[in-house]
């Protein structure tokens, strides 16, 4: 296993300024090569969200099998990376702005693989009313309700209507009937599995449950999903690609006989809040440093920016993470601020002002929506700096 530590990163970044963010290259090589050992023969459908580089997405699929298709979060972004040549592009959220779907339309017109998603017919009607005026054929993919309910509880996410069997038959054969959209696949994300933790330290009440109802939901879904695919197939409808999981859930979904594809971005980057899942462990590839510029006591570095928050339920987890040097954490009464982020360091390593503190943002694709650019590192050599989304001057939601 390749060892990284505080000296390596600060003397390869050494004359770059800061903050910047970067991409270990050869951490991410091995963490390709676990992805590929825990696929069980299934192809792997890239997250977009989770990298938001265009040269990240294209260098895992130059990687070759499994890699094979993005899954992107809106339809404007789906339209720039097909503009960049990426093909198999699946949207992973229904949309109904009149505009992106007619871009749509045209772009399938023209060659172009993108798939949007459906839950309801309304979606079908819209989408198809577009089409026919475009004189486009768009492919659908159904989004299949995973969450798992109990009394009083949603063990899952609120997405998709579709539950069962009746819903989805009604849905599909809406589809059929139309002459403008075909269904192309099916996706059922597991967003409690692959989207919750089950190993935060201290907490072993909540992790003890929290495991309990991930392997509950584990044969619920496999067997929910295996009936719908079933009962459309009855239909004589074929599917193109039956589409599951994420990072979190790769081991278990790519188990199902039912499913083609298994969908994972955050593995690749491996950001902070995989640190708290028992069963996922992936190598931090992807990082951002910030700068000491002053020291208001022995032990304690204040950094300038840094706060960057990820997305979710508010709570400590979303906050950044220092990385190196060991033994540096936040302050719980400051945490990473806008302007600046006070480190405690109890570490080994010496440190100056004007040296970087390198931290892990909370989750993976929201760490490139603060910086232009990718230092991409490997064996101690800065090999290129890519654009991220923002970069392109683009922003997505």
């Amino acid at each position: 296993m390749i060892r990284r530590d505080y000296d390596y990163y600060r003397n390869s970044f050494k004359n770059i300024p800061k903050p910047f963010a970067y991409l270990d290259l050869d951490l991410l090589q091995e963490n390709i090569r676990k992805i590929r050992k825990r696929n069980n023969g299934k192809k792997i459908r890239i997250a977009t969200k989770s990298l938001r580089c265009v040269q990240s997405i294209r260098y895992i699929l130059k990687q070759g099998d499994p890699f094979q298709g993005v899954m992107c979060f809106t339809i404007p972004e789906a339209l720039f990376l097909a503009e960049r040549g990426l093909a198999d592009l699946l949207v992973a959220y229904p949309a109904w702005d009149k505009n992106q779907i007619r871009a749509t339309a045209r772009a399938v017109r023209k060659g172009n693989s993108v798939t949007l998603m459906v839950d309801n017919p309304q979606h079908v009607d819209h989408i198809e009313s577009i089409a026919r005026r475009e004189e486009s054929h768009i492919p659908l993919c159904v989004d299949l309700d995973l969450s798992v309910r109990y009394p009083g509880l949603v063990f899952g996410v609120r997405r998709s209507p579709i539950r069962g069997e009746k819903e989805m038959l009604h849905l599909v054969q809406r589809i059929a009937a139309s002459h403008h959209v075909h269904l192309d696949g099916l996706m059922g994300y597991e967003a409690q599995i692959a989207g919750v933790g089950d190993h935060y330290p201290r907490q072993w009440l909540k992790n003890t449950l929290l495991r309990f109802l991930k392997g509950r939901s584990v044969r619920e879904i496999a067997e929910r999903r295996a009936k719908t695919v079933q009962a459309i197939r009855r239909l004589g409808i074929p599917l193109r690609f039956i589409n599951g999981g994420g990072t979190g859930s790769l081991h278990t979904t790519s188990l199902e006989d039912t499913v083609t594809e298994v969908t994972v971005g955050s593995g690749f980057y491996a950001p902070g809040l995989f640190d708290y899942y028992r069963d996922v462990r992936y190598r931090p590839a992807a990082g951002f440093a910030i700068e000491i510029t002053r020291r208001p006591q022995p032990g304690i570095f204040t950094c300038t920016g840094g706060g960057y928050t990820a997305s979710g339920r508010a709570g400590p987890d979303r906050l950044p993470l220092p990385y190196l040097p060991d033994g540096a954490s936040l302050f719980p009464s400051e945490g990473a601020g806008e302007v600046q982020t006070p480190i405690r360091y109890r570490g080994a390593v010496e440190l100056n002002l004007g040296d970087p503190v390198f931290m892990r943002h909370s989750k993976a694709g929201e760490l490139c929506e603060h910086f232009n650019h990718l230092y991409w590192l490997s064996e101690g050599r800065i090999v290129d700096r890519v654009k991220t989304y923002r970069g392109h001057g683009r922003c997505f939601l």
